[in-house]
């Protein structure tokens, strides 16, 4: 015998002790599939035969169903459940989760179970055990289909048993193996005039009655092919048609259930547009009107709930589809997809007051439905509504798969009036999921967070680093719409071994020499603040992109998300010179885009850092220059008088000479700031336009795209020097070197060294996106003045790189996956997710002055 198993069930083994339930289950499920009440037993006691511990032992099995069911893994109870109460926690547990339960009942003789028992050596039982449970199994027999279970399957004697084989099937509602492509085709209503046309625009033709795609692809109808409109019999005669023949898929929808329901003889209000449905069918000779009648009915009833597509990243169902209901049947899961999720109170008009399930939807699969007619289609949190109210006078539309492209053929007219109105327009031409992302929530960045990335699979974040970017996005951080980025931190090269020095360029080169790179870019480090720069072309770009509607076109913030200028007039006049800069250069044209960001440089560090200057860096110098002359001059006087100071004198003798190159290195890159001619700003990436993350351009392509730009006289615009390096040739190498001594020599910080490729892999994975190599000089900030003296030297170059390293990479993992989500247009949380991720990341202990 063939039992046929869902591929995705609650199988109950139901049977005495001795009837033989666990070789059943190891003999035809796996070891992982299987839940034994004895093995939970000895889980929770040591001894699978401690009866004191049964309760708990049973709750320990449920727990175990429930989060298999809730990961879609099919589950097998090994326990006796021959009484009903046992079962029913199971089947509640099978309907909480949306999955189909199985019994599979072993009645077999009492003699046989007695005997087999008798042969155990680990239990031993009374005889009036086996008799009781036989007893209560005969007599949940007949009740078990009551009690829930769709499948029930019962075995009488140990060579039926001998003789099962078992196979799984596919829901009917899985259909992840068809990838399409796939044309998903709204509510059509009965306008089959409209339907012929769309599938003429969508590339189908009529071949001996069937519509067919000479590509192959399939159309698939979101259900409501009935009533309101001129022919819905037609419309129903199309779609069965190319179903059958397997150019097209269906769901059912609302109307037309009651429509089948109807036809079979059930008692339904005739509202809603179904009585011009039963008037077609009235229109009809008897004999042929009987023919259609059972023929619509049949092919009505024989449509599943919804269906999940393309490796399950496409879920279509009339209402919609919650995440937790994909791929699963239930009477809930067909019920929320023929009519959504309601509150049961219904509102002036008498309709159902529906819930925007949408609104709350966190799946990866792209949920398309329709429904509730809606004047244009809009992505909601990876959702749409394609149902345009072609039957009300609107459209007829259909999304192409995986193209997401819309296509749509007016209504040739009204047909009938909504009892609705269609809903209204957001307000200021947002979006609706502009309209949703207006309120984050907080769920989505607390906790731990694990964060998948094209670049570096999954970055992990945990609950304390969260909180600690809770603090400083809930407080600091700029309008959230425009963050749509952060930047990576960068490591420094390896320590050089040098007399009197930390980092020179050959550490650099080696780094990416011995990892397989052969092309370098090495580019001017600025003593600057890093600053992302998100720029529109003008307020309505900035409202149809990013959703804000404050009438600012672009944005200037730090690498932690904070507004770069308190003066809000500084920042505007610095976008608008790097706008006119786009103007006059075609950049909109040329990228096709109302939008871009750069990263880049803000000049001068002062204008960011003016409290640390203050407060760190010169009163440091201020404080020495004062003090360590009077010092060495006392030491001068007690060596003269003869104590024994020479060792003391000569450190502080030391100690005082640093200081003067300490104040010159920070003093280049101090200026006041009276208006933006003051400014400098050097970008050297052009992350993101519309449709393009130009990751896939390597830095000569961002260099040149970026001089194009800083090319305009306008001396705001502050170009980057670099040059381009082949690693295999010396003096490519050598020339390298000397332009870092020479900008470090300058008072330059040095140049950040980068593989050619933006995103480069080597032997052993990502590559470093950036290294940087700063001068002698400018390190006396970061290590103090005295970092020079050997004893310093020499502790300093015991500094680790691993977890800034580490770090670093994730981080530009993160950002590059920012982008790439926002480009798709993906919800603001899933972008956020990552902003934040960097953000997080950053409240790692790293020595800050890596």
């Amino acid at each position: 015998m063939t039992l046929t198993i869902p591929e995705f069930a609650l199988v109950v083994l139901v049977g005495p002790s001795g009837s033989g339930k666990s070789t059943f289950a190891r003999t035809h499920f796996r070891p992982t599939e299987v839940l034994s009440s004895d093995a939970c037993r000895a889980w929770v006691s040591d001894d699978e035969n401690d009866l004191s511990v049964t309760a708990d032992a049973f709750e320990v099995l449920h727990t175990i169903v429930a989060k298999r069911l809730k990961h879609r893994r099919l589950t097998v109870v090994d326990a006796t459940n021959v009484q009903a109460f046992a079962r029913k926690s199971l089947v509640a547990l099978a309907r909480e989760y949306h999955c189909l339960p199985v019994a599979v009942v072993l009645n077999l003789p009492e003699a046989v179970c007695q005997e087999r028992n008798a042969q155990r050596t680990d239990r031993s039982m009374g005889r009036h055990v086996v008799r009781n449970q036989r007893r209560d199994l005969k007599r949940s027999l007949k009740g078990l289909r009551r009690e829930g279970f769709r499948y029930v399957y019962t075995f009488q004697t140990p060579e039926e048993v001998a003789e099962v084989t078992i196979e799984r099937t596919r829901l009917w509602t899985d259909r992840r193996h068809e990838h399409g492509p796939f044309d998903l085709i709204g509510d059509v209503h009965g306008c089959l005039d409209e339907l012929h046309a769309l599938l003429a625009e969508l590339g189908y033709a009529d071949e001996d009655g069937v519509y067919r795609h000479p590509a192959g692809r399939q159309a698939c109808f979101v259900g409501d092919l009935v009533d309101r409109g001129p022919n819905s019999l037609g419309v129903v005669e199309l779609v069965r048609t190319m179903v059958e023949a397997g150019t097209g898929l269906c769901v059912p929808g609302n109307h037309d259930i009651k429509l089948m329901r109807k036809l079979r003889g059930r008692k339904v209000q005739v509202t809603h547009g179904l009585e011009t449905t039963l008037a077609e069918l009235d229109a009809l000779p008897p004999e042929e009107r009987t023919a259609v009648a059972n023929r619509t009915a049949s092919f009505i009833d024989s449509l599943v709930s919804h269906f999940v597509l393309d490796d399950g990243q496409l879920v279509v169902a009339h209402a919609g589809l919650k995440e937790t209901m994909h791929g699963r049947a239930s009477r809930q899961v067909r019920d929320f997809a023929l009519y959504g999720e309601t509150t049961g109170a219904t509102d002036a008009l008498g309709l159902p007051v529906r819930l925007n399930w949408a609104a709350d939807y966190r799946g990866q699969a792209a949920v398309v439905y329709g429904h509730t007619p809606v004047p244009r289609p809009e992505w909601l949190n990876n959702t749409l509504n394609i149902d345009t109210g072609c039957v009300f006078g609107g459209r007829l539309t259909a999304l192409r798969y995986p193209e997401r492209e819309l296509v749509s053929v007016p209504a040739a007219r009204t047909y009938a009036e909504p009892a609705r109105p269609f809903q209204v327009e957001h307000e200021a031409g947002l979006t609706a999921q502009q309209v949703g992302d207006a309120h984050l929530d907080l769920s989505d960045v607390t906790g731990k967070l694990l964060i998948e990335t094209r670049l570096r699979r999954t970055v992990t974040v945990q609950p304390e680093q969260s909180a600690a970017a809770l603090e400083v996005m809930s407080r600091f951080a700029a309008d959230p719409r425009w963050l749509i980025y952060l930047p990576p931190t960068m490591s420094p090269s390896e320590t050089s071994e040098r007399e009197g020095m930390l980092e020179h360029p050959a550490e650099a080169f080696a780094y990416y020499q011995t990892r397989g790179a052969a092309q370098v870019v090495c580019e001017e480090k600025h003593m600057g603040s890093r600053a992302v720069v998100v720029i529109c072309r003008d307020a309505d770009g900035a409202r149809q992109r990013f959703g804000v509607d404050t009438g600012e076109a672009g944005l200037v913030y730090t690498r932690t998300g904070r507004r770069f200028f308190d003066d809000s007039n500084l920042e505007h006049a610095l976008l608008a010179r790097l706008r006119t800069a786009m103007d006059q250069t075609g950049f909109w044209s040329t990228f096709s885009t109302d939008w871009a960001c750069f990263d880049a440089e803000l000049m001068p560090w002062s204008v960011k850092v003016q409290a640390l200057l203050q407060t760190q860096y010169a009163a440091t110098g201020a404080a020495a220059r004062a003090a360590l002359p009077e010092a060495v001059a006392s030491l001068e006087q007690a060596a003269a008088q003869g104590v024994d100071v020479a060792s003391l004198l000569d450190r502080y003798t030391q100690r005082a000479a640093a200081i003067a190159p300490y104040q010159a290195a920070y003093r280049p890159y101090c200026w006041p700031v009276a208006s933006v001619d003051d400014l400098r700003l050097a970008p050297f990436h052009l992350l993101a336009t519309e449709g393009a993350v130009h990751a896939d351009q390597d830095h000569r392509w961002h260099m040149a795209t970026i001089a194009t730009l800083t090319g305009t006289d306008d001396p705001v615009l502050h170009p980057t020097a670099y040059h381009a390096l082949d690693l295999a040739n010396e003096a490519d190498v050598e020339r390298g070197t000397q332009w870092w001594t020479g900008l470090t020599e300058a008072g330059g910080e040095g140049m950040v060294v980068k593989p050619l490729a933006f995103v480069a892999r080597g032997r052993k994975g990502l590559l470093q996106p950036a290294i940087k190599c700063r001068g002698p000089e400018y390190l006396r900030l970061i290590y103090g003045p005295e970092y020079t003296l050997p004893e310093h030297l020499t502790r300093l170059r015991k500094r680790g790189l691993r977890r800034k390293r580490s770090l670093a990479l994730r981080e530009f993992a993160l950002g590059v996956e920012a982008l790439e989500r926002f480009v798709r247009q993906e919800p603001l949380r899933r972008v956020h997710a990552c902003v934040f991720g960097v953000l997080a990341l950053e409240s790692d202990p790293v020595d800050p002055r890596l």
